[in-house]
């Protein structure tokens, strides 16, 4: 039954943003524990991780460099390009380069579990690109935003630490000491990651509905073609290193799924309302595209030959 709910949290995501938008007044005081909301993710997250999620990068370090490489080299110059291509007011396009710039989608491992992906690797990705997020983020950020922009590095950094390194620590300790008794809340970790994330996008809805009448359509094109990219450029970028077929669907799922809702968090903390907005959006859509990418290669299973490698004609069938 948890999974079922799990498994529909983009229509879940659709839904409450629907309300959200047409009921706004119900909604804006979440925004005031929009930290507490992301540490709460983050938490939950750290739980399910264990010593041997970050190991395996000695055993897998080729899919794993490959992975962080192309998810920070990437997704910040997508983000960057498509705000100058589409003429964005400067405040969405902080808001575009933080989602760019953020670390793998915590929703990635039950997706690419879906898509028949690599899961293991998944999760080393999005534990891995959680750390190096720490300080790539503030510095990507710095990189790519104008520079009369006053960008609040110090701020960044302690709200990273605070909302991401603390709470992934503490479920990591919680995990390794009493690691027999946390079967049950394992479990229901991905529902409360879900929940917290339907608050999140729900509150940033609430508090933006002027402007999304006005600018949602530039934003939803921006965050669709920013997020089709970064699933196209993972996918084929792994398939220039001749990785397997699951490797490359990870690899695709992992890049083009960004920890959206912590970009708009941080966009809210120092920036302003609007430049939240394209990170909620972004935590919208690249669930349900990434859960209509999963359904499709669920219906493509991944063949393989008898010297068990890929089936080579696999590749042909796949959209991205």
């Amino acid at each position: 039954m948890l999974d079922i709910i799990t498994r529909l949290f983009p229509v879940w995501a659709i839904l409450i943003s629907i309300v959200a938008y047409c009921i706004p007044q119900g909604f804006e005081g979440i925004t005031h524990w929009t930290a507490s909301l992301l540490m709460l993710i983050m938490f939950a997250m750290g739980v399910t991780l264990s010593s041997s999620d970050f190991k395996r990068v000695f055993f897998q370090p080729l899919p794993v460099i490959a992975g962080l490489v192309l998810q920070y080299s990437l997704m910040p110059l997508i983000a960057w390009l498509l705000s100058r291509l589409l003429h964005m007011p400067q405040e969405l396009t902080i808001g575009m380069i933080l989602v760019g710039c953020a670390s793998g989608g915590t929703a990635s491992n039950l997706v690419t579990s879906l898509a028949r992906g690599n899961v293991a690797l998944s999760i080393t990705l999005t534990a891995l690109s959680t750390l190096v997020g720490v300080f790539a983020t503030p510095l990507l950020l710095r990189l790519y935003v104008d520079a009369k922009v006053t960008v609040d590095m110090h701020g960044i950094l302690k709200s990273i630490f605070q909302i991401v390194v603390f709470p992934v620590g503490a479920g990591l300790v919680f995990n390794y000491f009493f690691n027999r008794k946390m079967d049950s809340i394992k479990r229901i970790a991905p529902l409360v990651s879900m929940f917290a994330i339907l608050f999140l996008i729900s509150g940033l809805i609430a508090v933006n509905t002027k402007t999304i009448l006005s600018l949602g359509p530039l934003v939803v094109a921006g965050v669709v073609l920013h997020n089709t990219i970064g699933l196209i450029g993972g996918y084929w970028g792994a398939k220039l290193f001749r990785f397997d077929e699951a490797t490359c669907r990870t690899l695709a799922i992992e890049v083009g799924m960004q920890n959206s809702g912590f970009a708009a968090a941080l966009g809210k903390l120092y920036f302003m309302p609007l430049t939240a907005l394209p990170g909620t959006l972004f935590s919208i859509w690249h669930n349900v595209s990434g859960s209509l990418l999963a359904s499709f290669w669920i219906n493509h299973p991944i063949r393989t030959v008898p010297n068990g490698g890929d089936d080579p004609l696999q590749s042909r069938h796949n959209p991205i």
